[in-house]
């Protein structure tokens, strides 16, 4: 049976749920939250592949490719702008979802509005109460009364990755008009910023190729994106310490979320998702190289995660520093006997707490 993966009305919702939930009660192909939020998920085909396969809990259908590649006379594919640098097993399991405390009225100003952000996400997603963090330990805690299902995850995932792709481009939009401007260099930071956001970027598409949004979040997204772009803009125009830091605690949200997500899926609480014959999109196997035996939804979940690791290590260490002088230290060539003092991209995502300047800067 193949169903129409476009967005349904409430009335046609509930008219399917009583003519078919006996049979697909665990299949169902919408979720409709309070705050009226649904996505439609779709079966993922990979491209080598004929055959369609249910994905996550959607029905078998057709898939739609959201951004197909446009066939011209020459050119085959196009390339990523910025390879991945790569990640081993051991690097992607030693990451652990923690929180710097906030030590300066900017930090604790910063902290409050990221959770001022989760409140209203969880709100608009319509996230029951039993399912929620615990309070007092909002970016650690793994376990809850009720564990979210995969296409909840799916509409959490989207709208974090749309979101959180926006402040590396504003400040490395910024920090080049800057450098212009001024006539200066820029010691590092436009290229760390830019690639940040072009790989949180690059999230978003992976799961963009698990499912299509219903309007209401396409509203949403938009309406998010609008709002955050300029606070973020004009923030960083007064305090670039300040949206460092927040963009730190976005990502240990990230880090958590990501965390959590994972814990569900090895207790064998996300069952679409743990199924032997689910495949991943294509886009995430060519990005992160992702070698064969190892493209299941839990291995990219951990690719994904330690990406998130990194910007919450990178924004903290720059959170720390002189954003007027000093120089980006994860790009940066260090002294003759100082090279122990050089952080890595891989170090970061071990580094919770980011790097303080006298450690990086000397």
């Amino acid at each position: 049976m193949s169903l129409n993966t476009r967005l349904y009305s409430p009335k046609h919702v509930t008219q399917l749920g009583r003519a078919v939930g006996p049979i697909f009660q665990a299949r169902a192909a919408i979720v409709t939250s309070p705050a009226g939020l649904r996505i439609a998920c779709l079966a993922y085909q990979g491209h080598h592949g004929p055959a369609p396969r249910s994905f996550s809990t959607t029905s078998r259908a057709q898939l739609k490719d959201f951004f197909p590649s446009k066939e011209t006379g020459y050119i085959r594919q196009t390339l990523p702008a910025w390879k991945h640098h790569g990640w081993t097993e051991k690097e992607m399991l030693s990451v652990v979802a923690e929180h710097r405390e906030p030590k300066t009225l900017g930090d604790r100003f910063a902290w409050y509005v990221v959770r001022t952000c989760k409140w209203g996400m969880d709100l608009a997603t319509g996230l029951k109460k039993e399912q929620k963090d615990d309070k007092k330990n909002p970016t650690t805690a793994l376990t809850s009364e009720r564990p979210l299902t995969e296409a909840q995850w799916l509409v959490r995932i989207i709208f974090l990755e749309s979101i959180a792709g926006v402040p590396g481009m504003v400040a490395g939009m910024l920090r080049h008009l800057h450098s212009l401007r001024r006539m200066k260099r820029d010691n590092g930071w436009i290229e760390t910023l830019l690639e940040e956001s072009y790989n949180e970027r690059m999230h978003l598409l992976t799961f963009m190729k698990m499912c299509e949004p219903g309007w209401f979040m396409k509203v949403m997204i938009l309406g998010a994106q609008g709002v955050f772009f300029n606070t973020m803009f004009l923030t960083y125009l007064v305090s670039p310490k300040i949206c460092h830091r927040f963009v730190g605690y976005l990502e240990e949200e990230a880090v958590h979320t990501y965390t959590r997500c994972i814990y569900e899926l090895e207790q064998g609480l996300l069952p679409h998702w743990s199924d032997p014959n689910f495949k991943i999109p294509d886009i995430a196997v060519a990005y992160w190289d992702i070698p064969e035996g190892k493209r299941t939804m839990r291995d990219l979940l951990l690719y994904v995660r330690a990406d998130e690791a990194v910007h919450r290590g990178v924004n903290h260490t720059l959170g720390n520093l002189n954003t007027k002088e000093d120089p980006n230290p994860f790009v940066s060539d260090y002294k003759e006997g100082e090279a122990g003092h050089r952080p890595t991209l891989s170090t970061a995502a071990q580094r919770p707490q980011g790097y303080e300047r006298s450690e990086v800067i000397g």
